[in-house]
């Protein structure tokens, strides 16, 4: 527990005070809520470009300690609102880390998230290892976006953080820090409004969902995604139009969706910069002409208060806005230029990562879905534990979910009539990119690539639907209605082993086909889901797994080797020699006849992706 709440707090910290001092070096001297997505995105590419130096980690924690202290010291004497934006964020942080922490809580226990949902943490805590020590792995040699990895092995150099803890830490911290994001949308309305609104789309029910799964790179990725529209609507905000540099907050936030999610999170933010172009085209042919029956008398008060402009007709908010500020060729320059100088020491890996399995339509299929997943669930009502399930598999009848994605469909096209008239071409266009990009995986990819463009849209959907509606009764039903789906997500999700080594991936070589029986505690197996780990981990042979006090005096037929732990020291049956020792496991082989038919099953790499099933 230790571990995991300060591998929250330095994460959080870190981002803050390195993402607010990247803001003011634009120009802008008030605390803005872009900074923890900023901040956790110049975080992941100063820890991926330190971490392979010598030191374990401790070199990538020793510069971001001097980023942050530069930070820190940056923005003494040049920021302003601090006091009020503590006050707007305070409450926002205490309770999306409280609704992060509930898998925990539920399971009364601190370890690895989602195993039995999906193991394939076990892979990113190997890569995690082998990066500390300077060694190679396979995610590494294909190219694959190890940025937030490079954070966990900072935290385990600096702070001693294990990666288990690291990694949970850091998707607590992703949960904190995407709830204080959405206050940019938020942080002008009434407390309670703007908490609940924050809260809801920072954790939406795709968001919960995959969090409880232990996918950081898909909520790091929807952090990156939601914040970048927000940057885009920001940049033509009053406040910010007359800055230069107002584009290099939404750079540096597609710098780090390409360290956390190498080039295919880069769809999403180019694409919402392309479509954001042709939205404001079609919707503000007149330029920055004010709509028909604008001004103070032609706002609706209501209409005004929920944008949070104040009187007089909405501010645009596309790239006709630019006109009022200086130079808006020369901005998009700037800010292409820092997105590039940013990024480019991953451009190679990018290359390689093309090839990856999960962009081959014939690779992981399914992954550990059971089928296509409704587009529905985007919209956050879903009241289900299991985003997986169809309607009606759970406790819920099928017909609350059709009331419910009925209910939220609605609302979400109320809000984008809303949004229309309001010219949020910004939200507009980030919202079409998303649907576009879930059109994309559905039509040429897979059920599990489709599911991810779902849960990387939904706090956009959540926005539309959410901020046009605030000050209206309606947006109080659909708030606890999707706020109560997200955290039966969270209360589902399964929590595993409280520990992690790589010695039995190591000993899979040594193993082959097998078969092999591991015998490991009840506690383990049954209290901290490790069936899924361990049948994972050994993927590729033929696999018996049981618990030490139900062992037998016997191994069963055809087993010609056995894992245990090396607490004892003896063997668990006789006729055992030690092949390999490698702490906390002993690795033993029979040295008598193997006889029999095995009964241990083969367990191949999509079947043990799908082993909880």
């Amino acid at each position: 527990m230790v571990g995991t709440y300060a591998a929250v707090l330095a994460v959080c910290g870190a981002s803050l005070a390195i993402g607010q001092a990247a803001i003011a070096l634009c120009g802008a001297r008030r605390w803005s809520w872009l900074a923890p997505a900023v901040g956790l995105a110049l975080l992941c590419a100063i820890c991926w470009g330190t971490v392979r130096l010598p030191g374990e980690g401790t070199t990538s924690a020793a510069a971001v300690l001097i980023a942050v202290a530069g930070s820190a010291l940056y923005l003494r004497g040049r920021l302003t609102g601090a006091g009020a934006a503590l006050r707007c964020g305070w409450p926002v942080a205490l309770l999306a880390l409280a609704a992060a922490s509930l898998p925990f809580l539920v399971e009364g226990h601190f370890g690895i998230l989602g195993t039995s949902f999906n193991p394939d943490m076990s892979q990113h805590l190997l890569a995690a290892d082998r990066l500390a020590h300077g060694e190679s792995s396979q995610l590494l040699h294909q190219g694959y976006p190890l940025g937030p990895h490079a954070v966990v092995v900072a935290l385990n150099g600096g702070l001693g953080i294990g990666l288990v803890q690291g990694f949970s830490g850091l998707m607590v911290a992703i949960a904190v820090l995407a709830s204080l994001t959405a206050l940019t949308a938020f942080h002008e309305q009434p407390p309670a409004l703007r908490t609940l609104a924050a809260l809801v789309v920072g954790l939406s029910y795709m968001v919960a969902s995959y969090f409880a799964q232990g996918a950081f790179k898909e909520t790091l990725q929807a952090l990156f995604f939601l914040a970048f529209v927000l940057a885009l609507r920001e940049a033509s905000n009053p406040a910010w139009r007359e800055l230069p540099l107002r584009f290099i907050p939404a750079a540096l936030l597609a710098a780090g969706s390409v360290y956390a999610y190498s080039f295919p999170g880069l769809l999403w933010l180019g694409g919402s910069v392309v479509v954001w172009l042709l939205v404001d085209a079609l919707l503000m042919p007149a330029g920055n002409a004010p709509p028909a029956g604008g001004g103070a008398g032609g706002t609706d008060p209501e209409d005004a208060l929920a944008t949070g402009r104040g009187g007089g007709s909405p501010a645009p908010t596309g790239p006709a806005g630019w006109g009022v500020g200086p130079s808006p060729g020369r901005a998009l320059a700037f800010g292409l230029l820092c997105f590039a100088v940013v990024a480019a020491p991953e451009l190679g890996r990018m290359i390689d990562f093309h090839s990856f399995e999960t962009f081959d339509p014939n690779g992981p299929g399914l992954g550990n879905l059971f089928g296509q997943i409704s587009p529905f669930e985007a919209l956050g009502i879903w009241p289900s534990g299991d985003f997986r399930l169809s309607p009606g598999d759970g406790a819920v009848p099928p017909l609350g979910y059709f009331l419910g994605a009925a209910y939220a469909s609605i609302l979400l096209v109320y809000g984008l009539v809303l949004c229309v008239r309001r010219r949020e071409t910004a939200l507009l266009a980030g919202l079409g990119a998303a649907a576009l990009a879930y059109a994309a995986a559905r039509l040429g990819g897979t059920p599990y690539t489709a599911a991810k463009a779902i849960e990387i849209g939904a706090p956009l959907a959540a926005t539309v639907i959410v901020l046009p509606l605030l000050r209206r009764p309606v947006a109080w039903l659909y708030l606890l209605a999707a706020g109560g789906c997200s955290l039966l997500a969270l209360a589902n999700a399964p929590v595993g082993p409280t520990s992690y080594s790589p010695a039995l991936t190591g000993l899979r070589a040594d193993v082959g086909e097998g078969p092999t029986l591991v015998l490991a505690s009840r506690q383990l197996l049954e209290g901290e889901h490790g069936v899924p780990y361990v049948t994972w981990e050994l993927r590729g042979g033929r696999v018996c797994i049981d618990a030490t006090d139900e062992a037998g005096n016997r191994p069963p037929p055809g087993v010609r080797f056995v894992i245990a732990e090396s607490s004892s020291g003896r063997a668990p049956y006789p006729g055992l020699r030690v092949k390999r020792v490698a702490p906390p496991y002993v690795l033993w082989e029979r040295t008598t006849p193997v006889g029999g038919r095995s009964p241990c099953p083969l367990i191949a790499v999509r079947q043990a992706r799908q082993g909880s099933k």
